[in-house]
Protein backbone atom coordinates (compact mmCIF):
# COMPACT_ATOMS: atom_id res chain seq x y z
CA UNK A 1 0.00 0.00 0.00
CA UNK A 2 1.44 3.23 -0.79
CA UNK A 3 3.00 5.25 2.13
CA UNK A 4 0.77 8.34 1.52
CA UNK A 5 -2.54 6.57 1.73
CA UNK A 6 -1.56 4.84 4.76
CA UNK A 7 -0.69 7.61 6.44
CA UNK A 8 -4.01 9.61 5.81
CA UNK A 9 -5.93 6.47 6.64
CA UNK A 10 -4.35 5.33 9.87
CA UNK A 11 -4.79 9.66 10.57
CA UNK A 12 -8.11 9.64 10.13
CA UNK A 13 -9.23 6.60 12.18
CA UNK A 14 -6.80 7.71 15.06
CA UNK A 15 -5.87 11.42 15.26
CA UNK A 16 -8.87 13.07 15.88
CA UNK A 17 -10.19 12.31 19.61
CA UNK A 18 -13.75 12.36 20.96
CA UNK A 19 -16.31 10.24 18.90
CA UNK A 20 -14.80 8.93 16.07
CA UNK A 21 -15.15 10.41 13.21
CA UNK A 22 -13.05 10.87 9.66
CA UNK A 23 -12.27 13.73 7.82
CA UNK A 24 -11.98 14.57 4.34
CA UNK A 25 -10.76 18.11 2.63
CA UNK A 26 -11.60 20.14 -0.75
CA UNK A 27 -8.68 22.30 -1.90
CA UNK A 28 -7.18 23.88 -4.88
CA UNK A 29 -4.45 20.89 -4.99
CA UNK A 30 -7.26 18.21 -5.75
CA UNK A 31 -7.57 19.92 -8.76
CA UNK A 32 -3.72 19.10 -9.13
CA UNK A 33 -5.00 15.66 -9.06
CA UNK A 34 -7.63 15.84 -11.51
CA UNK A 35 -5.01 17.20 -13.71
CA UNK A 36 -2.88 14.42 -12.91
CA UNK A 37 -5.47 11.83 -13.49
CA UNK A 38 -6.72 13.53 -16.83
CA UNK A 39 -4.44 11.80 -18.89
CA UNK A 40 -4.46 8.44 -17.63
CA UNK A 41 -7.84 7.78 -19.68
CA UNK A 42 -10.63 5.78 -18.23
CA UNK A 43 -9.26 4.08 -15.28
CA UNK A 44 -11.96 2.36 -14.22
CA UNK A 45 -12.49 -0.61 -11.30
CA UNK A 46 -11.69 -3.31 -13.90
CA UNK A 47 -8.99 -1.80 -15.21
CA UNK A 48 -7.82 -1.96 -11.73
CA UNK A 49 -7.45 -5.42 -11.78
CA UNK A 50 -10.67 -5.61 -9.60
CA UNK A 51 -13.84 -7.38 -10.66
CA UNK A 52 -17.11 -5.31 -10.72
CA UNK A 53 -20.13 -5.92 -9.31
CA UNK A 54 -20.83 -8.81 -10.96
CA UNK A 55 -17.75 -10.35 -11.00
CA UNK A 56 -16.20 -12.75 -8.29
CA UNK A 57 -15.61 -11.69 -4.65
CA UNK A 58 -12.34 -10.46 -3.99
CA UNK A 59 -10.60 -9.31 -0.76
CA UNK A 60 -10.42 -5.93 0.00
CA UNK A 61 -8.68 -4.62 3.38
CA UNK A 62 -9.64 -1.29 5.10
CA UNK A 63 -7.20 0.85 7.27
CA UNK A 64 -8.47 1.62 10.60
CA UNK A 65 -7.37 2.01 14.32
CA UNK A 66 -6.32 -1.67 14.42
CA UNK A 67 -4.85 -1.87 11.38
CA UNK A 68 -6.05 -4.18 7.93
CA UNK A 69 -9.59 -5.35 7.71
CA UNK A 70 -11.14 -8.15 5.54
CA UNK A 71 -14.20 -6.87 4.03
CA UNK A 72 -14.85 -9.58 2.45
CA UNK A 73 -17.49 -10.45 5.49
CA UNK A 74 -19.44 -6.77 5.05
CA UNK A 75 -19.92 -7.48 1.33
CA UNK A 76 -21.50 -10.89 2.38
CA UNK A 77 -23.60 -9.13 4.87
CA UNK A 78 -25.13 -6.61 2.26
CA UNK A 79 -25.57 -9.24 -0.34
CA UNK A 80 -27.44 -11.31 2.56
CA UNK A 81 -29.16 -7.69 2.81
CA UNK A 82 -30.37 -7.25 -0.65
CA UNK A 83 -27.77 -4.48 -0.99
CA UNK A 84 -25.56 -4.18 -3.88
CA UNK A 85 -22.01 -5.24 -2.95
CA UNK A 86 -19.64 -2.65 -4.24
CA UNK A 87 -16.09 -3.56 -5.50
CA UNK A 88 -14.06 -1.36 -6.83
CA UNK A 89 -10.41 -1.10 -6.82
CA UNK A 90 -8.27 -1.98 -3.99
CA UNK A 91 -7.13 1.56 -3.03
CA UNK A 92 -10.90 3.11 -3.78
CA UNK A 93 -12.05 0.86 -0.95
CA UNK A 94 -9.14 1.29 1.74
CA UNK A 95 -11.39 3.39 3.82
CA UNK A 96 -14.63 1.99 3.17
CA UNK A 97 -16.47 0.88 6.09
CA UNK A 98 -19.77 -0.63 5.27
CA UNK A 99 -22.38 0.54 8.14
CA UNK A 100 -25.53 -2.01 9.01
CA UNK A 101 -27.90 1.23 8.01
CA UNK A 102 -26.53 0.59 4.16
CA UNK A 103 -24.03 3.70 4.30
CA UNK A 104 -20.81 4.27 2.59
CA UNK A 105 -17.94 5.69 5.10
CA UNK A 106 -14.86 7.24 3.47
CA UNK A 107 -11.82 7.99 6.18
CA UNK A 108 -9.47 9.78 3.49
CA UNK A 109 -9.48 12.78 1.73
CA UNK A 110 -9.47 11.91 -1.93
CA UNK A 111 -10.60 8.43 -1.33
CA UNK A 112 -12.64 8.82 -4.90
CA UNK A 113 -9.64 8.72 -7.11
CA UNK A 114 -7.94 5.66 -8.12
CA UNK A 115 -4.99 3.57 -6.60
CA UNK A 116 -2.76 4.04 -10.36
CA UNK A 117 -2.42 8.16 -10.02
CA UNK A 118 -1.90 8.03 -6.24
CA UNK A 119 1.27 5.83 -6.79
CA UNK A 120 2.19 7.82 -9.40
CA UNK A 121 1.44 11.10 -7.44
CA UNK A 122 3.22 9.83 -4.14
CA UNK A 123 6.47 8.94 -6.61
CA UNK A 124 6.45 12.45 -7.87
CA UNK A 125 5.61 14.69 -4.92
CA UNK A 126 6.73 12.86 -1.69
CA UNK A 127 10.02 12.88 -2.53
CA UNK A 128 9.96 16.51 -2.65
CA UNK A 129 8.71 16.85 0.88
CA UNK A 130 10.67 15.74 4.02
CA UNK A 131 9.03 13.39 6.57
CA UNK A 132 7.49 15.94 9.35
CA UNK A 133 6.19 17.90 6.49
CA UNK A 134 4.30 15.33 4.57
CA UNK A 135 3.15 14.54 8.48
CA UNK A 136 1.69 18.08 9.72
CA UNK A 137 0.43 18.44 6.38
CA UNK A 138 -1.92 15.92 6.17
CA UNK A 139 -2.24 16.20 9.64
CA UNK A 140 -3.63 20.43 8.43
CA UNK A 141 -6.02 18.55 5.94
CA UNK A 142 -7.97 16.21 8.28
CA UNK A 143 -8.00 18.89 11.05
CA UNK A 144 -9.65 21.45 9.39
CA UNK A 145 -12.53 19.50 7.65
CA UNK A 146 -13.13 17.96 11.36
CA UNK A 147 -13.36 21.59 12.76
CA UNK A 148 -15.71 22.62 10.55
CA UNK A 149 -17.77 19.24 10.44
CA UNK A 150 -17.37 19.33 14.23
CA UNK A 151 -19.53 23.01 14.15
CA UNK A 152 -22.06 21.61 11.58
CA UNK A 153 -22.85 18.83 14.45
CA UNK A 154 -23.15 21.22 17.07
CA UNK A 155 -25.37 23.77 15.14
CA UNK A 156 -28.83 24.28 14.39
CA UNK A 157 -28.42 24.45 10.83
CA UNK A 158 -30.39 22.97 7.76
CA UNK A 159 -27.89 23.88 4.95
CA UNK A 160 -24.44 23.09 4.34
CA UNK A 161 -22.69 24.66 2.00
CA UNK A 162 -19.25 23.73 0.72
CA UNK A 163 -17.58 25.87 -1.46
CA UNK A 164 -14.88 23.94 -3.59
CA UNK A 165 -15.84 20.91 -2.54
CA UNK A 166 -13.49 18.82 -5.15
CA UNK A 167 -13.52 15.40 -4.12
CA UNK A 168 -15.25 16.05 -0.27
CA UNK A 169 -16.91 12.87 0.79
CA UNK A 170 -18.96 14.49 3.55
CA UNK A 171 -22.09 13.23 2.55
CA UNK A 172 -21.02 9.63 2.42
CA UNK A 173 -19.27 9.85 5.61
CA UNK A 174 -21.57 11.71 7.67
CA UNK A 175 -25.14 9.90 7.08
CA UNK A 176 -26.64 10.54 9.89
CA UNK A 177 -26.29 14.53 9.84
CA UNK A 178 -28.03 14.20 6.01
CA UNK A 179 -32.01 13.77 7.57
CA UNK A 180 -31.49 16.78 8.70
CA UNK A 181 -29.35 18.85 6.07
CA UNK A 182 -29.62 19.93 2.97
CA UNK A 183 -25.78 19.68 0.97
CA UNK A 184 -25.03 22.10 -1.46
CA UNK A 185 -21.58 20.91 -2.93
CA UNK A 186 -20.41 24.28 -5.12
CA UNK A 187 -17.52 23.87 -7.66
CA UNK A 188 -16.14 24.35 -10.81
CA UNK A 189 -18.40 22.21 -13.64
CA UNK A 190 -15.43 20.52 -14.87
CA UNK A 191 -14.03 19.43 -11.29
CA UNK A 192 -17.74 18.62 -10.55
CA UNK A 193 -18.33 16.72 -13.69
CA UNK A 194 -15.08 14.56 -12.54
CA UNK A 195 -16.18 13.83 -9.06
CA UNK A 196 -19.49 12.59 -10.31
CA UNK A 197 -18.01 10.42 -13.02
CA UNK A 198 -15.88 8.92 -10.02
CA UNK A 199 -19.12 8.33 -8.12
CA UNK A 200 -20.41 6.64 -10.96
CA UNK A 201 -17.90 4.32 -11.49
CA UNK A 202 -17.88 3.44 -8.34
CA UNK A 203 -21.30 2.63 -7.91
CA UNK A 204 -21.58 5.37 -4.74
CA UNK A 205 -25.52 6.00 -3.86
CA UNK A 206 -26.58 9.34 -4.11
CA UNK A 207 -29.05 11.14 -1.58
CA UNK A 208 -31.88 13.37 -2.32
CA UNK A 209 -30.31 15.36 0.61
CA UNK A 210 -27.37 15.98 -2.12
CA UNK A 211 -27.19 19.20 -4.59
CA UNK A 212 -24.70 19.83 -7.20
CA UNK A 213 -23.86 23.28 -7.77
CA UNK A 214 -21.55 23.59 -10.54
CA UNK A 215 -20.69 27.13 -10.86
CA UNK A 216 -18.25 29.24 -13.02
CA UNK A 217 -17.02 31.52 -9.74
CA UNK A 218 -15.32 33.67 -12.44
CA UNK A 219 -18.77 34.85 -14.12
CA UNK A 220 -21.49 34.14 -12.13
CA UNK A 221 -22.80 35.73 -8.76
CA UNK A 222 -22.60 32.71 -6.15
CA UNK A 223 -25.66 33.86 -4.47
CA UNK A 224 -27.72 34.07 -7.86
CA UNK A 225 -26.49 30.27 -8.55
CA UNK A 226 -27.16 29.31 -4.66
CA UNK A 227 -30.79 30.19 -4.88
CA UNK A 228 -31.54 28.69 -8.17
CA UNK A 229 -30.40 25.57 -6.97
CA UNK A 230 -32.89 25.77 -3.67
CA UNK A 231 -30.78 27.36 -1.01
CA UNK A 232 -33.38 29.31 0.78
CA UNK A 233 -31.17 32.35 2.05
CA UNK A 234 -33.82 32.68 4.65
CA UNK A 235 -32.86 29.51 6.72
CA UNK A 236 -29.70 29.21 8.67
CA UNK A 237 -26.40 27.41 6.52
CA UNK A 238 -22.92 26.08 7.81
CA UNK A 239 -20.69 27.60 4.73
CA UNK A 240 -17.70 25.46 4.55
CA UNK A 241 -14.73 27.23 3.08
CA UNK A 242 -11.29 25.45 3.87
CA UNK A 243 -8.40 25.28 1.57
CA UNK A 244 -9.00 28.13 -0.97
CA UNK A 245 -8.75 31.06 0.35
CA UNK A 246 -4.69 30.70 0.16
CA UNK A 247 -4.82 31.02 -3.88
CA UNK A 248 -7.36 34.16 -3.86
CA UNK A 249 -6.76 37.87 -3.99
CA UNK A 250 -8.26 40.08 -0.68
CA UNK A 251 -10.88 41.53 -2.96
CA UNK A 252 -12.00 38.10 -4.05
CA UNK A 253 -12.04 36.43 -0.42
CA UNK A 254 -13.62 39.90 0.48
CA UNK A 255 -16.29 39.29 -2.04
CA UNK A 256 -17.06 35.61 -0.93
CA UNK A 257 -17.44 36.95 2.44
CA UNK A 258 -19.71 39.46 1.73
CA UNK A 259 -21.99 36.91 -0.16
CA UNK A 260 -22.14 34.84 2.67
CA UNK A 261 -23.17 37.64 5.35
CA UNK A 262 -26.28 37.87 3.39
CA UNK A 263 -27.40 34.62 4.44
CA UNK A 264 -29.67 34.60 7.80
CA UNK A 265 -28.86 35.33 11.16
CA UNK A 266 -27.31 32.40 12.90
CA UNK A 267 -25.34 30.88 10.02
CA UNK A 268 -21.65 30.53 10.25
CA UNK A 269 -18.76 30.09 7.91
CA UNK A 270 -15.50 28.10 8.44
CA UNK A 271 -12.77 28.93 6.69
CA UNK A 272 -8.88 28.51 6.07
CA UNK A 273 -6.32 31.29 4.94
CA UNK A 274 -2.74 31.60 4.35
CA UNK A 275 -0.66 32.83 8.09
CA UNK A 276 1.73 35.30 7.73
CA UNK A 277 4.85 34.00 6.83
CA UNK A 278 6.81 35.56 10.47
CA UNK A 279 4.24 33.20 12.36
CA UNK A 280 5.69 30.08 10.25
CA UNK A 281 7.63 27.15 12.44
CA UNK A 282 10.59 25.30 10.83
CA UNK A 283 8.02 23.15 9.37
CA UNK A 284 5.44 25.83 7.80
CA UNK A 285 8.27 27.74 6.33
CA UNK A 286 9.41 24.13 4.56
CA UNK A 287 6.12 23.59 3.11
CA UNK A 288 5.39 27.34 1.67
CA UNK A 289 9.28 26.94 0.21
CA UNK A 290 8.63 23.47 -1.58
CA UNK A 291 5.03 23.96 -2.45
CA UNK A 292 4.72 27.75 -3.81
CA UNK A 293 6.37 26.70 -7.04
CA UNK A 294 4.11 23.55 -7.23
CA UNK A 295 1.08 25.39 -6.95
CA UNK A 296 2.54 28.21 -9.48
CA UNK A 297 2.82 25.32 -11.65
CA UNK A 298 -0.48 24.08 -11.62
CA UNK A 299 -2.28 27.50 -12.35
CA UNK A 300 -3.38 27.89 -8.68
CA UNK A 301 -0.19 30.34 -7.43
CA UNK A 302 -0.48 31.20 -3.80
CA UNK A 303 -1.28 34.50 -2.48
CA UNK A 304 0.22 36.53 0.50
CA UNK A 305 -0.61 35.51 3.90
CA UNK A 306 -2.66 37.42 6.75
CA UNK A 307 -2.14 38.50 10.06
CA UNK A 308 -4.79 37.06 12.66
CA UNK A 309 -5.67 41.14 13.21
CA UNK A 310 -6.01 41.70 9.51
CA UNK A 311 -8.27 38.85 8.81
CA UNK A 312 -10.55 39.42 11.70
CA UNK A 313 -10.54 42.94 10.46
CA UNK A 314 -11.86 41.93 7.18
CA UNK A 315 -14.27 39.46 8.56
CA UNK A 316 -16.01 42.50 10.43
CA UNK A 317 -15.88 44.82 7.57
CA UNK A 318 -17.77 42.12 6.01
CA UNK A 319 -20.68 42.19 8.59
CA UNK A 320 -19.49 39.02 10.22
CA UNK A 321 -18.58 38.20 13.86
CA UNK A 322 -15.72 35.71 14.83
CA UNK A 323 -16.63 33.28 17.19
CA UNK A 324 -13.93 31.37 16.94
CA UNK A 325 -9.86 31.92 15.93
CA UNK A 326 -7.67 28.65 17.43
CA UNK A 327 -4.14 29.02 16.93
CA UNK A 328 -2.51 26.00 16.57
CA UNK A 329 -2.04 24.88 19.88
CA UNK A 330 -5.70 24.98 20.45
CA UNK A 331 -6.08 22.73 17.98
CA UNK A 332 -3.39 20.64 19.35
CA UNK A 333 -5.46 20.90 23.15
CA UNK A 334 -8.68 19.69 20.77
CA UNK A 335 -7.69 17.06 18.50
CA UNK A 336 -4.23 15.80 19.41
CA UNK A 337 -3.95 15.49 23.01
CA UNK A 338 -2.59 13.06 24.82
CA UNK A 339 -0.67 11.63 21.39
CA UNK A 340 3.21 10.06 22.01
CA UNK A 341 4.32 10.45 18.40
CA UNK A 342 4.15 14.20 18.19
CA UNK A 343 1.66 14.74 15.15
CA UNK A 344 0.76 18.50 15.08
CA UNK A 345 -1.34 19.78 12.06
CA UNK A 346 1.37 22.52 10.26
CA UNK A 347 1.14 26.63 10.80
CA UNK A 348 0.65 27.65 7.19
CA UNK A 349 -2.84 27.83 7.64
CA UNK A 350 -4.95 29.09 10.30
CA UNK A 351 -8.63 28.25 10.78
CA UNK A 352 -11.34 31.23 11.68
CA UNK A 353 -14.87 30.31 12.36
CA UNK A 354 -17.54 33.76 11.75
CA UNK A 355 -20.90 33.90 12.31
CA UNK A 356 -23.81 36.10 10.69
CA UNK A 357 -25.51 38.64 13.01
Amino acid sequence: MPHSVRAVCVFSERLIQGPRRSVSCSCPLERLVARFWAGRGNLSPQACGCQGASGASCEVRIVGARGFWPARRNAWRARRAGRRCLRPCRVDCFAWRRRRRGYWMMCWPWCLSARPVWRELRDRFDPLFPGPVRRESRAAVCTRSRYAEDRVAAGAFTQYVILGAGLDSFAWRQPDLLGSLTVFEVDHPASQAWKLDRVRVLGLPLSDSQVFVPVDFEAEPLQDVLGAAGFDWAQPAMFCWTGVAPYLTAQAIESTLRTIAAAAPGSEVVFSYRAEDCVLDDVGTEFARIYTPIAASADEPLQPGWSVIEIDRLISRCGLKVVDHPARADLQQRYFAGRTDGLRPYTFETLVAARVT
